[in-house]
């Protein structure tokens, strides 16, 4: 299984009494979840997105890339170790793994970052009735629903698997500068074959891409002052 890899979707819901902490106490824990998440980024893929005004229940979403899960189980404990974590709730989390799909040729098996301003996520799941079809019929209703997709380039899916991971089956995540042309997609989607087979698609998560350090800035509205250098 080496040369396929995890993905995990962390979202983080900070407790607004964090920011009526003191500046110093706030500055403080925000460099200790920085620097975990540095740590993790040396030699592993992992991107950052704001949520503020996005959504109410999210603030903050990590997006990290391993070989293994306990690589993604060591981060997360280093994470629970920063200051910031002793405020913040997990309201959602997303455990997918890369598979090649058997609708299409496309095989992206190794990690790939997202590139878009905006990226669009939600859990997936289809209806039994779907995997009840024969295989022949499922590859011409997903051809469909692909060449929809494919008269959106300038919107990348990511998807990724979960079956028995977690409690979706699938993963989904789109990236994209055009937050319109998504949209357009989604409701052009919403009228495939395919469609007809979805269980459940949300909640789905509106998310804007950002360093590490400017989505922690975006939780109090306040950077990170620059540590004054040692005294020799």
């Amino acid at each position: 299984m080496s040369h396929r890899h995890f993905v995990k979707y962390t979202f983080l819901k900070v407790d607004p009494a964090w920011r009526r902490l003191d500046a110093e106490r706030r500055a403080q824990d925000k460099r200790e979840f920085l620097a975990a998440c540095e740590d993790f980024a040396a030699d592993h893929l992992l991107q950052s997105f704001s949520l503020v005004g996005m959504r109410g229940d999210a603030d903050l979403m990590l997006v990290c890339e391993t070989e293994n899960l306990d690589r993604i189980h060591e981060f997360h404990v280093v994470l629970t170790q920063s200051g910031l974590l002793q405020w913040a709730s997990q309201p959602y989390s997303f455990l997918g793994l890369r598979k090649g799909s058997e609708y299409s040729d496309e095989q992206r098996l190794v990690p790939r970052p997202f590139r878009g301003r905006y990226l669009f996520v939600y859990p997936f799941v289809k209806t039994r009735a779907w995997y009840a079809l024969p295989a022949e019929e499922r590859r011409r209703i997903m051809a469909d629903h692909i060449r929809v997709g494919r008269e959106y380039p300038n919107v990348d899916n990511h998807t990724t698997y979960s079956f028995g991971l977690d409690d979706q089956e699938f993963v989904v995540a789109f990236d994209t500068d055009d937050a319109g042309a998504f949209l357009d997609l989604v409701q052009r989607l919403r009228g495939t074959e395919a469609s007809s087979y979805t269980l459940r698609d949300t909640p789905s998560f509106t998310c804007i891409a950002a360093s590490v350090e400017r989505a922690l800035n975006a939780l109090d509205g306040e950077a990170i002052p620059a540590l004054e250098p040692a005294a020799s």
